[in-house]
């Protein structure tokens, strides 16, 4: 684990409440994982909020790294609110990360909500590694969408909406569809509703897929310590932030 005060690049909007942040962090942007987190603390004083706050890499490159977030508190409304050169305190990189498989597949990534931030770090690598990507999101309306610029033009990026205003109506694993059947493995992060109905549509179709999913816990302190972040597992209980956030789906649904 890493310690580092980082500098803030630039805050962008990436849709309606959510923003993208990119940090110059040469040490925290280093052998990441896709699908592991970094702690930061939002505050000035680090007194209020006074526990750092998890976050996915949700892109990485050269010395910086982004994440993509909601604003749904003091902690992120202070995030977003930051300008260019304006420090944060962060460690990281912590939890453990999806794996791509060792030979070139179709990897179908379903996505709920803010769920897409690790998503992204992820089908970067993998089109990087060869794999042909499908990218699925859900989200409440068009304005919860991230644009297509957002991922790599190689993926095929796919949209559910609850009110029906871009793509199909509906929730996202109500259009798995083909693509369940494409798919040599698959890759979720959203909701634990959203899991839940994944599990369900999965259980029984014979392709032993094994999807990996990415949790969402609270997690004070992001390594272990706290056991704020328990997950109830069918191998008994897991901390999300040190066992995880990666999980087998039907280990937990």
């Amino acid at each position: 684990m890493i310690l580092e005060t980082i500098s803030v690049l630039a805050t962008e909007p990436a849709y309606v409440g959510a923003f993208v942040t990119w940090f110059a962090a040469p040490a925290l942007a280093a052998a990441t994982e896709p699908g592991q987190f970094v702690m930061l603390h939002c505050s000035d004083e680090g007194t209020d909020p006074m526990f750092a706050r998890a976050f996915s890499y949700h892109r990485v490159a050269a010395g910086r790294f982004a994440i993509l977030y909601n604003v749904v508190g003091r902690g992120t409304a202070w995030l977003a609110s930051r300008e260019r050169g304006d420090l944060v305190r962060a460690y990281g990189p912590l939890g453990q990360g999806y794996r791509l498989p060792d030979q070139a597949g179709n990897l179908l990534l379903v996505a709920g909500g803010v769920g897409a931030a690790p998503l992204v770090d992820l089908a970067e690598r993998a089109v990087s590694a060869g794999h042909q990507v499908v990218a699925l999101m859900g989200a409440r309306s068009s304005a919860q969408l991230l644009a297509p610029s957002a991922w790599p033009k190689e993926v095929e990026y796919v949209v559910v909406t609850e009110d029906g205003s871009m793509g199909p109506r509906g929730f996202v694993t109500e259009h798995l569809g083909q693509y369940q059947e494409w798919a040599s493995k698959i890759y979720a992060c959203g909701p634990n509703a959203m899991f839940a109905s994944l599990a369900e549509k999965l259980r029984f179709n014979g392709r032993r897929q094994r999807p990996e999913i990415l949790m969402e816990e609270n997690m004070p302190c992001g390594w272990g310590m706290c056991y704020g972040c328990a997950v109830f597992t069918k191998h008994g209980v897991r901390l999300c932030c040190k066992d995880g956030p990666r999980f087998n789906l039907f280990d937990v649904y």
